[in-house]
């Protein structure tokens, strides 16, 4: 059970991290974390019959996972640990709110607020730049269309469903996968480890609206992520040489995505970042730093929309 060991340290936690979870994150450092991201990936799609079936069951008693939203309650049903995990919902279990931006994904807001002079916060005491999470030069002209804009992060615990879905209506303008580390990316982590989210392998999609002009959807890999895959490409990483892989959509061709539509998902957890160019958008005056969140419910708006 191994794989359930290195599940475990994906576990949510808002409070400050404790002397064994700053341990723990330290000691990722050590970790052959792409070797076990491989072999965890290979294990997760493996149909192993009765022994899916078991460990599935664990996990959902592990982690409190609600099996009743699920399309297929079932877990006898499963043929691989993956099929379990990106398990599709009950159409109606996710209602997408009335408001111009609602949420990607189930999971927990890890920080969200303004991004300061290129400054995107991770954690107390920790910031990265908005550049190099998009995987660009401080002065491209990318990154300066984001500077002193506003920024969301939502991290996915093992309980969560993990399909990632649209907060708006939006036109694919590319898509970037970044390679880099495979750091686990819970609250402890991020709190320990400077600019986790532009250190570890991502897939940066950038869209337009018509309401929310640009943004950028970005999908950060983790420990035993065994892939990232989009609804119009499938699967991003499928060989993690190390190489930057960069696809423009261009023309009436270029996928169009409506708001709440599933637009990609993981196989084993990780974190979302969303980033707004600046004026574009207000977060709902509910918002916490900590809090439980559904995708559908409301995230913001925009002012030219109140």
């Amino acid at each position: 059970m191994w794989l359930a060991h290195v599940i475990a340290i994906s576990l949510p936690t808002m409070t400050e991290p404790t002397a064994s979870q700053l341990r723990s994150a330290h000691l990722q450092r050590l970790l052959p974390k792409q070797m076990l991201t491989r072999l965890a990936g290979r294990m997760a799609n493996w149909h192993a019959g009765w022994l899916t079936t078991r460990f599935i069951a664990w996990f959902v008693q592990r982690y409190n996972v609600d099996m009743t939203q699920a399309a297929e309650s079932n877990i006898h049903t499963y043929k691989s640990f993956n099929d379990f995990f990106t398990r599709a919902l009950k159409d109606g279990a996710r209602p997408l709110a009335d408001t111009a931006l609602v949420c990607p994904a189930d999971g927990i807001v890890s920080q969200f607020g303004p991004i300061q002079q290129n400054q995107i916060l991770q954690a107390k005491r920790h910031h990265y730049t908005v550049s190099a999470l998009l995987g660009c030069k401080k002065d491209d002209p990318l990154a300066q269309a984001f500077c002193d804009g506003a920024f969301a992060t939502i991290y996915l615990s093992p309980r969560d469903y993990h399909r990632v879905h649209m907060p708006c209506d939006g036109r694919l303008l590319s898509m970037t996968h970044i390679p880099g580390n495979l750091f686990s990316v819970n609250p402890a982590t991020a709190a320990t480890i400077p600019e986790l989210f532009a250190r570890n392998e991502r897939v940066v999609c950038l869209f337009e609206s018509e309401e929310l002009g640009r943004f950028a959807l970005v999908l950060v890999g983790a420990t035993i992520v065994g892939s990232i895959g989009t609804v119009w490409h499938g699967i991003v990483n499928t060989t993690r040489n190390g190489q930057l892989q960069h696809i423009d959509y261009q023309g009436p061709d270029a996928p169009t995505l409506k708001k709440g539509e599933e637009m990609g998902r993981f196989q084993l957890g990780s974190t979302v970042v969303l980033v707004y160019e600046p004026g574009r958008v207000e977060f709902e005056a509910g918002w916490e730093a900590g809090m439980p969140v559904q995708m559908g419910q409301a995230m913001g708006t925009t002012p030219n929309l109140r």
